[in-house]
Order: C-alpha cells, then sequence, then structure tokens
C-alpha cells in the first residue's frame, strides 16, 4: 500500500487538482471513444449502403444493356421466326408427312419457346412503352387471384389473398400483370406439396406495398446477392430473364423490389410510391 505524504496544503491542492484533472481525462476519454465507436458505424453502414447501390446500379446497367439488345434485335428475329413458323403449320398438314407430325410439332414447340425468350427481352426494354393508368391494385390482384388459385391446386399446393385498405396508383396493367404472375409462379415452384403463397398489400409510409411469401426452403445467401441478374437461373428450364424482367418493370414504375430469404421461406416486397397529389398529411 502506498501513503501519500503533503507537507503544505499547496502539496495537498496540486494532489486534490491533478486528480481532478485525471477524472476529466479518463471522462473525455470515454466520451472521445463512444464518438469514435458511433463514427465507425456510421462509416460501416455507410460502406454497406454504398455497396448495396453500387450492387444494383451494375444490376440496371446489365439490364439496359439487355433492353438495348433487345430492343435493336428482337423484332428483327421474330420476323422470320413467324415465317418459318407458318411454313411448318403448313407442311405438317400435308398428307404425304403426317408420318413427320411429331418432328414438326417439336419445331413448332422450340420456336414458341425461342419467341417466349424474345418476348422476355423485349420486356427488358428501357424504352418499352408504358401505358400508366390510375387504377386499384387490389382489384387488378382481384381479377388474377383465380389463374394463381389454379396454378396453386395443379400444383397440389394452396394460395391467398389478403388485401388492405389502399389508395389507387398510376400503373400499367399488363407490365404488373406479368409481375405478379412471375414473382407468384417462382414462389409456388419454391415450395413442396401443401405449401401456401400468401400475397398481401398494405401501406408502409408514403409508399404502397406488395408482398408475396412463399414457405419455400429459401435461397442461399450467395444466390440471393445474384436475383436480378439477367440469365442467372437455379431453374433446369429457366431462362434467368423472370426476375429481371420484374426489377425492369419495377424500375419503370419508380418502385423497389426488397428480397428476405430464411430456411421458412422468401418474401418479395414491391414498395410502389404514390402519385405526388396524394401525399397529402
Amino acid at each position: 500500500m502506498i501513503t501519500l505524504r503533503f507537507h503544505s496544503i499547496g502539496d495537498w491542492e496540486s494532489y486534490v487538482n491533478m486528480k481532478s484533472e485525471l477524472i476529466d481525462l479518463k471522462a473525455q476519454k470515454l466520451i472521445l471513444q463512444g464518438m469514435v465507436d458511433d463514427r465507425a458505424k456510421e462509416l460501416k453502414q455507410e460502406i454497406d449502403k454504398r455497396e448495396r447501390i453500387e450492387h444494383e446500379v451494375a444490376k440496371l446497367e446489365r439490364l439496359n444493356i439487355i433492353g438495348q439488345l433487345a430492343a435493336g434485335l428482337g423484332h428483327e428475329v421474330r420476323n422470320p421466326m413467324t415465317t418459318i413458323r407458318g411454313f411448318l403449320q403448313m407442311l405438317q398438314n400435308k398428307t404425304d408427312l403426317l408420318t413427320y407430325k411429331s418432328y414438326f410439332d417439336l419445331m413448332i414447340e422450340e420456336l414458341d419457346r425461342t419467341n417466349s425468350i424474345i418476348t422476355g427481352f423485349l420486356s427488358l426494354a428501357k424504352n418499352k412503352p408504358t401505358e400508366f393508368k390510375r387504377q386499384s391494385l387490389n382489384k387488378l390482384l382481384d381479377n388474377l387471384f383465380p389463374l394463381l388459385l389454379a396454378d396453386a391446386y395443379n400444383q397440389g399446393k394452396k394460395c391467398v389473398f389478403e388485401p388492405g385498405d389502399l389508395a389507387d396508383l398510376d400503373i400499367d396493367t399488363n407490365e404488373i400483370t406479368q409481375l405478379v404472375l412471375n414473382l407468384a409462379r417462382n414462389g409456388l415452384e419454391a415450395m413442396p406439396l401443401n405449401g401456401c403463397l400468401t400475397i398481401n398489400t398494405y401501406m408502409e409510409g408514403e409508399c404502397i406495398v406488395l408482398r408475396v411469401s412463399d414457405e419455400g426452403t429459401g435461397i442461399d445467401a450467395e444466390n440471393l446477392l445474384k436475383l436480378g441478374t439477367p440469365f442467372f437461373t437455379t431453374k433446369e428450364s429457366g431462362t434467368g430473364l423472370g426476375l429481371p424482367m420484374c426489377f425492369s418493370i419495377a424500375d419503370r414504375h419508380n418502385a423497389a423490389i426488397e428480397v428476405k430469404s430464411d430456411p421458412d421461406g422468401t418474401t418479395f416486397l414491391v414498395r410502389f410510391p404514390q402519385p405526388m397529389e396524394m401525399n397529402i398529411s
């Protein structure tokens, strides 16, 4: 144990002042350390945010390139394909060629599959005309629901639609229909028998949210980062254009798509901004 001896009141005052300064320094150190920790946390959040933005920008740039390619080549490729398909249909009905009917059917089927891929390309085009109309998202989904219910039933699965109280949106009926069908059918394919696909709509702040949630096994973290990348697919017969088409449609509607996934399933959240004149407090 150390014993301090003071020879005068001045020594005692000096000691007290020194201890006070040390306490102040320790307090300042704690404050500074807290500020450093807070700043480090903010910087990490900014870095993560920047990486997400760069990832989204890179994805949109790829979509733009594919869209430009589609706009330039899509129609030129379709025209000769339509001619070939017409002659194949004519030839397959000739009596002396009935033996080869299965070959004609296969060729026509492959032409139709190629045409569907080109349709996917064209849907990614930035200059694709979009016909916006003020309408109810719930009504659009309500009209689509019997088709989704039939798809689910044919696969031995279930589908539920839970509409919320929404304002009308400026949307393109055909594009949003395609977006919903793609998300819903992906969800149905991801689920085992008796799985349930749930579609919700609700308000979240100034946004109208479309939520499509499945009960599949989820998406690997590595694959989650690749979603929306043209030609990326985990399906044996997939083209990898379905989700890029959804991202492109969302982009044309100034909407954002968020994906959440865990071993219990995957959820797609499409957030649409309300028309400006509706943002009234």
